[in-house]
């Protein structure tokens, strides 16, 4: 932990104590954690303040924890060029509680929350156009959920016959992960076709 980020904690802890419920150093980064009804006023007090100046959003991005009541978490990375420093910033959340979207105080953050929406269901409160942004228009779930089965709901491809694209249902030929494969390594007790002309 370097002493840059040692001192940037104790600062926000003694400015903005109310405002965070965790500060933790994980990875080299300093990471607050901090509830939905206080994260707009943090995020400005982090951008705003002349001795933090986080004035670049770098992502935003989605944790997936099935098993917790609030079931996610809502991941932010900022930048401060004039401090040479970066910070991450959690909200946990439920499945159906809204975050305050943060486009009003970075506008950059409007394709990564339409990202984190898109691949699993994270709503943002006041978000100018909240839609799906990677899949495709009638696109089903939420990909990057662990309850999202491997192998989605529909498959898609282009039916030369009718002209466009179609959606049919998943099918698979085997059971799924009960594949036949035998190791490379062993070999095959049965005559590959082809191989019949390499005894001759």
């Amino acid at each position: 932990m370097s002493d840059a980020l040692n001192s940037l904690a104790t600062y926000i802890r003694e400015s903005r104590g109310g405002l965070i419920t965790e500060a933790t150093f994980a990875y080299g980064e300093l990471t607050l954690e901090t509830r939905g009804e206080t994260l707009l006023e943090l995020i400005a007090f982090l951008r705003d303040d002349p001795r933090c100046g986080f004035i670049s959003i770098i992502d935003v991005c989605g944790v997936d924890y099935p098993g917790r009541a609030e079931r996610f978490d809502v991941v932010y990375h900022f930048l401060s060029p004039k401090q040479n420093l970066r910070i991450r910033v959690k909200v946990a959340t439920a499945e159906d509680e809204p975050v305050p979207s943060l486009c009003g105080l970075f506008p950059g953050a409007d394709w990564f929350e339409r990202e984190a929406y898109d691949m699993y269901g994270i709503l943002f409160t006041g978000h100018p156009d909240l839609r799906r942004i990677l899949t495709d228009y009638g696109f089903e779930g939420y990909p990057l959920r662990k309850d999202f089965p491997l192998t989605g709901y529909v498959e898609v491809r282009y039916n030369d016959e009718a002209k466009r694209v179609v959606y049919e249902p998943v099918e698979l030929k085997q059971e799924f992960r009960n594949f036949d494969f035998l190791s490379p390594w062993e070999g095959t007790d049965y005559v590959l076709p082809g191989d019949e002309k390499g005894n001759k």
